[in-house]
């Protein structure tokens, strides 16, 4: 089956509040398209001599509540498509969880693991170069995405410092500390995913976490740190995978008995989490089949589909990657009762420690990491409570309450400031 279009899903879930809100036709028209589309090609010789132009993009969507903000990926499935719909949902997120920011994405189309240190290095480099009119503290702050991570950020801030003639670091957060990143930013997504998890657990199950069983499809860096919150809640684990393969663990109990780091380091020596001893081997599709409380899709989008959403066991999908649920399959588990919250609530504790990091960077300041997780647990709590109260008044379901939230505040930005 050929590939569902992202963007074209985000214009789906767009048009699918548009009875529940009374919104002009020209703000309509105007959330539907970015505000700009920047395509840079990007020239490169590599260390072994041989010459490759990799194509990079920036889209920003919407700034009518602050600068745009948005992550990096680098990918070599990155499309303009792809991009645009990352940057739509992107503006939505920083609206759901009432941060100063809007909306914007960009990557590189690159298969990172075939390049050498240096060469990405260069490449990152040659991509602020190319975006530097594009980006800065007060109109574009990239971050980490898919493939990217703080020594990305680290050359991007030099890189644009640099240019710039002085140290610039709010130009893009998910920094080393050691050149002004937030504590707490690495493991801020996967938290805020695992809040959400607890509080909907509450709310729907009315369960203690120690008492919940737990799918977790991805263990990159937002899935490794929702599986590690989750365990310190106390829930249980019956299946995680990679881009490998997944595993559910062999014995009487029938989850993952060895801690956190046991799995990670394990992990990390061996590959993938599919080869740690004592475990059976399953897929990435097995996954979002297991029998769990909770199924939480950590990798990328269009994991849940119309082919298997009828197939999902869990009581509650808990969205940590983005877009990984298709709006087919969003009805087909709506008829089957099957709960949902959304990436733009629940994978949205990434970019509001960005915030954060981004507010200290403009201070010269540096919180604590128990600061930092404090105002998370507050924002995080705070915006799921205000999308459940909407969905529970308008009797709808979860995406789409958070919808409403997200685009009647970007609208009303847009029409104090006089968008036409």
């Amino acid at each position: 089956m050929e590939a569902e279009d992202p963007f074209n899903n985000a214009l789906t879930q767009l048009a699918s509040i548009t009875d529940l809100i009374t919104i002009d036709n020209e703000y309509y028209e105007m959330l539907k398209s970015p505000r700009r589309e920047v395509i840079v090609a990007l020239p490169l010789k590599l260390g072994d001599g041989t010459s490759v132009t990799f194509t990079g993009y920036r889209v920003q969507h919407n700034n009518a509540r602050g600068p745009y903000k948005g992550g990096i990926r680098y990918h070599p499935s990155v499309t303009l498509s792809e991009v645009k719909a990352l940057a739509m949902w992107m503006t939505w997120k920083a609206a759901v969880i009432d941060i100063p920011f809007g909306g914007a994405k960009g990557g590189v189309a690159v298969d990172p693991k075939r390049l050498s240190n240096d060469d990405l290095e260069r490449l990152t480099r040659k991509y602020v170069s190319a975006l530097e009119r594009d980006i800065g503290p007060e109109i574009d702050i990239p971050a980490p995405d898919l493939n990217t991570n703080p020594q990305t950020m680290a050359w991007m801030m030099n890189e644009y410092s640099r240019l710039h003639g002085h140290n610039v670091p709010a130009v893009v957060t998910g920094k080393p500390i050691e050149i002004g990143g937030s504590e707490g930013r690495a493991a801020a997504t996967g938290r805020g995913v695992a809040i959400c998890a607890r509080e909907a657990v509450k709310k729907y199950l009315h369960s203690d976490m120690k008492d919940v069983s737990v799918a977790v499809q991805g263990f990159g860096n937002v899935g490794s740190n929702t599986v590690k919150s989750l365990m310190e809640m106390g829930a249980k684990i019956v299946a995680i995978s990679d881009v490998v393969g997944g595993a559910r663990p062999k014995g009487p109990r029938k989850y993952f008995e060895q801690s956190f780091s046991t799995l990670l380091e394990a992990s990390n020596k061996l590959g993938s989490v599919s080869l740690i001893p004592n475990v059976d081997q399953i897929s990435n599709e097995q996954v979002i089949e297991t029998e769990a409380d909770l199924l939480i899709p950590a990798a990328l989008e269009n994991q849940i589909t119309e082919n298997n959403a009828q197939k999902v066991k869990a009581k509650i999908v808990i969205e940590a990657a983005n877009g990984p649920t298709t709006p087919m399959a969003d009805k087909i588990m709506e008829r089957r009762g099957i709960r949902l919250v959304p990436d733009i609530l629940a994978n949205s504790g990434g970019v509001l420690v960005s915030y954060f990091e981004w507010v200290q960077n403009l201070n010269r300041d540096h919180w604590t990491e128990e600061e930092v997780n404090n105002r998370l647990e507050h924002k995080m709590v705070h915006a799921f409570n205000e999308v459940v109260t909407l969905a529970e008044k308008d009797g709808i379901d979860l995406r789409r309450a958070a919808l409403v939230l997200a685009v009647n505040k970007v609208v009303a930005a847009m029409k104090l400031s006089g968008w036409h």
